[in-house]
């Protein structure tokens, strides 16, 4: 005999969605893993902090469940490092096909990658500075908002750094992905805060009704 509908746990029946998102990320995790051209050991490095941030999600989930809209946006973010670990950034078919279409100098998908890192954590941040601070909606929320996925991608930079100085050299370089540009990590940076902007300017009020279906006080 099954439960009635309007019976279901409401965090259940929340759940359905991030846990399709965890099962299809895991197929594809080991899919990709299995023998990828760059790698295990880059496939890690580029992969890994996503699939911690994952595991963070999964562990607070009954204490703290999350809208949908920042579950897809992690599950999204994820697959843009699932493909620059398995080719390497500066390796990606997509990369280098534009990179010919449009007579580029280098494979962009590292700064795909980047703006990624603006677009999808800012609603993250956003979300948890309105669920656990007394910040309300407002100027200073989407400026707090902003700085911290602009310090997050500062922070991403000097991983890169330490990373490049602790690893074998090719992996290291592979991870760094700057291609000879002087001013990679400087672009890298102002492209997660051209994300962190833009996205909360477009989608802020699609994160809004994403959060008030949420279980709780939203």
């Amino acid at each position: 005999m099954t439960d009635h509908p309007a019976a279901v746990d409401p965090l259940r029946r929340h759940a359905r969605f991030p846990l399709a998102l965890l099962g299809l990320l895991g197929v594809i995790c080991a899919a990709t893993l299995w023998a990828p051209p760059a790698g295990r050991t880059s496939w890690a490095l580029e992969v890994g902090p996503g699939l911690i941030e994952v595991a963070l999600l999964v562990a607070t989930y009954r204490r703290l469940p999350l809208s949908h809209w920042v579950y897809g946006g992690v599950f999204l973010h994820v697959l843009v490092l699932i493909y620059g670990g398995y080719y390497t950034y500066a390796l990606t078919p997509l990369g280098d096909w534009a990179k010919q279409a449009f007579d580029l100098q280098r494979n962009h998908y590292d700064r795909v990658g980047h703006v990624a890192l603006g677009v999808f954590p800012v609603f993250l941040a956003r979300e948890l500075l309105l669920r656990t601070s007394p910040l309300g909606r407002g100027k200073w929320l989407f400026g707090i908002s902003v700085s911290l996925v602009l310090s997050f991608a500062a922070f991403w930079e000097l991983l890169e750094w330490w990373v490049t100085l602790l690893v074998a050299s090719d992996v290291g370089q592979a991870f760094l992905g700057s291609q000879g540009d002087v001013w990679d990590a400087q672009w890298d940076i102002l492209l997660a805060l051209v994300g962190a902007v833009l996205a909360l300017l477009v989608a802020a009020p699609l994160h809004e009704r994403s959060l008030a279906r949420v279980p709780g006080p939203g």
